[in-house]
């Protein structure tokens, strides 16, 4: 499935569709990423993706994600504003407007069992663990897979084979 969103182009001009794949890919990750137990209050509490400065994709999740689940855990968005609590999140998705503000935002994250969606160059050097990127105007993503497991999260094969770059040391 996630090969299907390969071939989607995303225009510069068109940053509607670069929203539209984005937030496709955001909800797609929750079926490739395996959390540790302890990262849920119950075995059926919901999965929530959090997104910080990027309100058009966040739009977009909220109309993807309604009534989904992912590996049996609901799907649920929270909208943050900076300096918002973090607790509780499992996909953060940090957009442009907030690339200033990558590393104190990251820092204390570093251990956390939290997937960290960004968009903004060299994201992945700050503590990103999947950075997207355009090539040839398509959404790409590129992975530091050594910050994952650092964060105790497992990646799937699968999503690895179709990232990039896939960068095995911690940051």
């Amino acid at each position: 499935m996630l090969c299907c969103l390969l071939p989607m182009v995303a225009a510069a001009s068109d940053g509607a569709l670069e929203y539209k794949v984005k937030a496709a890919y955001l909800y797609k990750f929750s079926s490739y990423i395996e959390w540790p137990d302890s990262a849920f209050t119950s075995p059926d509490a919901p999965l929530i993706i959090g997104v910080l400065g990027a309100d058009a994709v966040a739009h977009e999740l909220e109309a993807l994600l309604a009534g989904r689940s992912s590996q049996q855990h609901p799907l649920a968005l929270k909208r943050l504003q900076a300096g918002a609590d973090l607790a509780g999140i499992h996909i953060l998705f940090i957009g442009k407007r907030e690339a200033d503000n990558l590393k104190p935002l990251l820092q204390p994250l570093q251990t956390r069992p939290v997937l960290v969606v960004t968009e903004s160059a060299n994201a992945l050097a700050a503590g990103s663990i999947i950075n997207f990127v355009l090539h040839d105007q398509r959404v790409r993503f590129e992975i530091a897979l050594g910050k994952a497991e650092h964060s105790g999260l497992k990646l799937s094969a699968r999503l690895l084979a179709v990232a990039t770059q896939v960068r095995n040391g911690t940051p």
